[in-house]
């Protein structure tokens, strides 16, 4: 039977508490695992109303009322009742039930006035926990509870006798009503969509169109958590309560930009700052902490003031000590965290809220890496680069976990500034360490089988690829025993050149084939780790690559004259060791061709057996098709210029005739 949201309405209001709990009950079983929107019968709708509109005999049907639009006016007044019912105060049992209502309610962006107002939006913050400085327990409520629920049921009648508009399409204009382009976002940001494990058909139900909520990985871990709290309400009760609260404030925040312009200016940070603070002390983080993160991280990405806020409080240490407790690390030295090998692997709850921290602390410190830090800032980021350096060698007790994990601790790294990367290889060396100069490159190591994985699994290349390839290349410049050995990994001597570079299965060539990728920032990044391993040297990166895959970068720096460029390729000053060819290369020097990067099969002279008389026509005949395919705009003949970059050949003769006219001019002045 569908729920009467009026019937829930009015136990509240006759103060019904025990009939108003199983109500709401029903309410969250009915609609756990579904959105109040079905984007394929809104379009249905809307069809249905415009030829309606084009007949002249449905006059009656022209006004019958929307069921959707009556569900939707239905679930705002609920949610109006329900923020006034916990401004009360009611009992810990009904609140958390209420408290979950709420959450199902902000997954539809339709009814979220009533939940992302101040008044809203401080009552969620008291119960989730957080204390703002704006926030005034002592402010009467302005309507009497009788009448505000009089007025509210008779709003609601009203409005079945009168044809709602809100259905029309004119409110197709408001982007914060329009979500079907963000159900499966919606979807994956639900935080608890799971709890009551009832999969819900996509149907009619008491006239409100939902849709089917899919649950993420995530979700159904965090679930487990949460079903083992929810079997002692009497321990942690108030645990959960805070927790339904995080996760409606969690909603709202990400569906509202004004829930996120409120939030920046009630000051809810500072609630939020001190309760990471205070969850940083505690032998046994709660569960409460990963929303309290997931809230922190929202706030963070969607508001950069906020982000600095953070920053400027103290947070990056905050979170540091949050991170390091969630890895159980224990200091040798001052930059040094000790790495038990039998150490038992992070646990799947551990390794989200590690995630998560990761994600802030991104935000907050991305601004940081093209600025010298001060001292203090610089020993912060070191102590905080030694604790990723644990992120990166542990081990999750889920693979994908440990991949993840490492993706997060790579972008972290990324954003930091690069003089404190060198915590990472100040290691002392271990018997089964991988070394380079006597410097440990076991993180190096670790960072190279990573962007491996990345480079064979094909899937989302560019968000997955990028950051790996900014950092190594980063650090190949800043850190020449990092750049030695990345080279002997990626770029081993050259012995076999029978294959095109960008053939087989290597790192190398799967690099080099990201070098024509049809994205440019992606090939941009391949190219630069490359030649940055080839110290930026134009010789020695055509002869690994191929001309033919080469020619992408040089273009862009303006390096196709070759070596001889009026350009510098970049500050980095590079060793002057040579680069060796092997003993295999040299025999086949003479033989490579130098677009392709291989030795090419030798081919029979096209001009062969042809008189002089013959060759000069042929010549003749090929510079008229290329004119004439010029002329046609078919295409545009290029030359280089004295800059090493790719010109017009039209503007080319013109910039020699310039010049030669200007030598003249010269020469003839020197006469005189």
């Amino acid at each position: 039977m569908p729920v009467d949201v009026e019937e829930i309405i009015r136990c509240i209001r006759h103060g019904d508490v025990s009939l108003a709990h199983t109500q709401l009950q029903k309410f969250n079983t009915e609609y756990a695992q579904c959105f109040f929107f079905d984007a394929e019968e809104r379009d249905r709708r809307k069809f249905r109303k415009n030829k309606v509109r084009e007949s002249t005999d449905s006059d009656s049907d022209s006004n019958e009322n929307d069921p959707a639009d009556r569900g939707v006016l239905l679930r705002q007044g609920l949610a109006v009742v329900l923020v006034r019912f916990i401004r009360a105060g009611i009992p810990c049992y009904l609140l958390q039930v209420t408290l979950r209502t709420l959450r199902i309610l902000s997954r539809d962006k339709r009814i979220l006035g009533p939940l992302v107002t101040d008044n809203a939006l401080l009552t969620l913050a008291k119960a989730a926990g957080l204390n703002s400085p704006e926030a005034n327990d002592d402010e009467p409520d302005d309507v009497p509870d009788s009448d505000f629920y009089d007025n509210i049921i008779a709003s609601l009648a009203q409005e079945v006798q009168t044809p709602s508009c809100c259905g029309d399409d004119d409110s197709d204009d408001d982007p914060d009503r329009e979500c079907s382009s963000t159900l499966e976002d919606d979807a994956k940001l639900d935080l608890c969509s799971d709890l009551d494990g009832i999969n819900q058909p996509s149907s009619h139900r008491g006239s409100i169109h939902h849709k089917e909520l899919e649950q993420g990985r995530k979700d159904r871990r965090e679930s487990k958590m949460e079903n083992a709290d929810e079997e002692d309400d009497g321990v942690s009760g108030e645990e959960l309560k805070r927790k339904e609260a995080l996760k409606v404030l969690c909603n709202l925040v990400y569906n509202s930009t004004w829930a996120q312009e409120r939030f920046s200016t009630l000051r809810l940070i500072c609630g939020l700052r001190e309760r990471l603070s205070s969850s940083v002390s505690c032998p046994a983080p709660s569960s409460v902490q990963f929303y309290e993160l997931r809230l922190t991280f929202l706030v963070t990405a969607l508001r950069p003031e906020l982000s600095a806020q953070l920053q400027q409080e103290g947070g990056v240490s905050i979170l540091s000590a949050a991170l390091e407790g969630c890895l159980g690390a224990q200091w040798k030295e001052q930059y040094e965290c000790a790495l038990d090998p039998a150490a038992p692997a992070i646990s799947p709850e551990a390794s989200q809220r590690i995630i998560e921290i990761l994600k802030i602390l991104f935000n907050v410190t991305h601004r940081s890496h093209r600025q010298a830090p001060t001292e203090d800032d610089a020993a912060l980021f070191r102590h905080l680069v030694a604790i990723l350096r644990l992120c990166l060698m542990r081990k999750c007790v889920m693979p994908e976990d440990t991949d993840e994990l490492q993706g997060h601790t790579v972008n972290l790294l990324s954003a930091l500034p690069l003089q404190c990367l060198d915590v990472l290889l100040m290691v002392p060396l271990q018997p089964d360490s991988e070394q380079c100069h006597g410097l440990n490159m076991d993180c190096v190591q670790i960072l190279l089988l990573f962007m491996e994985r990345r480079l064979e699994s094909g899937d989302k290349v560019k968000e997955k690829l990028t950051p790996i390839l900014n950092l190594l290349t980063e650090s190949c410049r800043a850190h020449k025993e990092t750049r030695h050995y990345i080279r002997k990994y990626v770029l081993p001597p050259l012995r076999d050149v029978s294959q095109r570079p960008e053939e087989g299965c290597t790192v190398k060539s799967r690099l080099i084939r990201l070098m024509t990728h049809l994205d440019t920032d992606l090939k941009h990044c391949a190219a630069d780790l490359i030649f940055v391993l080839c110290k930026e040297n134009v010789r020695r990166f055509v002869k690994y690559t191929g001309y033919g895959n080469a020619a992408g970068l040089l273009a862009t720096r303006g390096l196709l004259g070759g070596p001889t460029s009026r350009h510098s390729c970049s500050d980095t000053t590079y060793s002057s060791d040579s680069d060796s060819d092997t003993e295999e290369y040299r025999q086949v020097k003479d033989r490579v061709n130098p677009v392709t990067g291989r030795v090419e099969a030798e081919q029979p002279d096209p001009m062969e057996g042809m008189t002089e008389d013959e060759k000069e026509e042929e010549a003749k005949r090929l510079i008229r098709m290329f004119n004439k395919l010029s002329r046609d705009n078919i295409i545009q003949p290029m030359g280089v210029d004295a800059d090493g970059k790719l010109v017009p050949m039209a503007g080319l003769r013109e910039d020699s005739l310039t010049e030669e006219s200007a030598s003249d001019t010269d020469e003839v002045e020197k006469n005189q």
